[in-house]
């Protein structure tokens, strides 16, 4: 089976890339002239563990291909997947353009029949624009070709994408013909093979489910962290809150992790646009508003501890962060809790040191910020420590040397990874998350 699939951006290049590896010949199309050229290359756009390993070898073995034009090959494929970008919109609702752009490209071009596969998170109704887009096309041209829409939402974990694409606990397909159902399910038999789950429903459905996902489980932090803080004002622990109520069955004890904020480019966007399509359909999102709402307060809760630690003091002080990206095991900054810790720390008057294992530069610049070359430097001389993001080489540092090093022992765990009585021995000063 011959596929492609457009857009090279995380979605697009892991799908790709997994595809390709179970023997599927799978053509990437980008109009980034640099970005194909690079990948025809081996050089991968994005960080995710094990992605250029696998992108190289299913080039060399000939089942992974990129090009700028998908009108080259459309005639040779059944299903083109559209994994193209739908950044927010001001007001928070999904933009379209690509989406729709890659229909009208297929409306205009096809000769065949083509099953467009929407893989970019999208609006409920997205896939009844594409059909009328694709049809108008074939109008104008005046011909008859079959052909049909469906939705294959992703729910990949960046930083373990490929286990999850290769290793699924579900795939969701929403279809509209036995056609496309009986393309799809051919598609995907060889995930079928370990008994991996593959649920069919209308595409509507199939829509709204990625939506769902995203925010129960940003649903789920927003609630821990609102916990947490009232966890602190009353004087209990919020770890053992955590394993009290996720070792009910019910609950679970997966996303109870509280912290300084969720970011990245799934969770914020997809809540904002849930509540969107809701005020479309007059309706409010009543929950989902206030957890925008509380993970927007979460991300200026390191900000505030420092804050009040140095009673309102902050002017020439030196804080080290450690951490920048939204999650361990990326190079991902979109809507980072780091960001905006950086932008207060400065505004504050102080001076900030960086260090996260991948991310050496950030879209800001100021002259009291600086990138350092590890943990250890970014310490020197600080007044404190802020940990944003829990990557696993943070997790057992030489606290005996950072106490040398620094000019205050003062540490603010934005991930609640350190263990507080073991850093009041070694005379730091360690505030957490939800704990008292």
């Amino acid at each position: 089976m011959k596929i492609a699939i457009v857009g090279t951006g995380y979605v697009g290049l892991v799908s790709g890339a997994c595809f390709s590896e179970i023997g599927t010949d799978v053509t990437c199309v980008d109009i980034d002239e640099v970005k194909i050229k690079n990948l025809k290359e081996g050089i991968i756009p994005i960080y995710e563990p094990g992605l250029d390993e696998l992108v190289v070898r299913n080039v060399k073995a000939g089942r992974l291909h990129f090009t700028t034009e998908l009108t080259e090959i459309l005639d040779d494929v059944q299903i083109v997947f559209s994994a193209v970008g739908t950044p927010p919109n001001e007001d928070g609702s999904a933009d379209l353009k690509y989406v729709l752009q890659v229909a009208k490209t297929i409306g205009e071009n096809m000769n065949n029949y083509v099953l467009l596969v929407t893989k970019s998170t999208v609006p409920v109704g997205t896939a009844q624009q594409v059909r009328t887009v694709i049809q108008t096309e074939l109008d104008k041209r005046g011909v008859d070709i079959e052909f049909d829409v469906a939705s294959n939402p992703e729910f990949l974990k960046e930083g373990a994408a490929i286990k999850d694409f290769m290793s699924p606990d579900r795939v969701v397909i929403g279809v509209e013909s036995e056609r496309a159902k009986e393309v799809m399910t051919k598609l995907y038999r060889p995930f079928l093979l370990n008994n991996f789950r593959v649920i069919f429903m209308d595409i509507p459905s199939a829509e709204m489910t990625k939506y769902a996902a995203n925010a129960m489980l940003a649903t789920r932090i927003s609630f821990m962290n609102d916990v947490a803080n009232l966890c602190e004002l009353v004087g209990a622990d919020v770890n053992m809150v955590r394993k009290g109520i996720g070792s009910d069955a019910r609950i679970g004890n997966k996303f109870l992790y509280p912290g300084c904020g969720y970011g990245g480019s799934c969770f914020p966007k997809d809540v904002k646009a849930l509540v969107n399509t809701a005020k479309q359909n007059g309706y409010a999102m009543r929950i989902l508003e206030a957890v925008e709402e509380v993970n927007q307060q979460q991300k200026g809760i390191l900000f505030q501890k420092i804050n009040t630690f140095f009673k309102g003091e902050l002017k020439g002080k030196t804080i080290a962060i450690w951490g920048l990206t939204f999650k361990p095991n990326t190079d991902d900054m979109r809507e980072a809790p780091s960001l905006v810790l950086i932008e207060r720390l400065l505004h504050a008057g102080c001076s900030v040191r960086l260090f996260d294992p991948l991310v050496k530069t950030i879209d800001i610049h100021h002259k009291n910020l600086t990138f350092a070359t590890d943990i250890y430097d970014a310490v020197n001389d600080a007044d404190a420590i802020a940990l944003v993001t829990e990557w696993q080489e943070f997790r057992l540092p030489a606290w005996n040397v950072i106490f040398k090093a620094m000019k205050q022992a003062v540490v603010f765990d934005g991930r609640n990874i350190y263990d507080k009585k073991e850093l009041s021995q070694s005379g730091f000063h360690y505030e957490g998350i939800g704990i008292k």
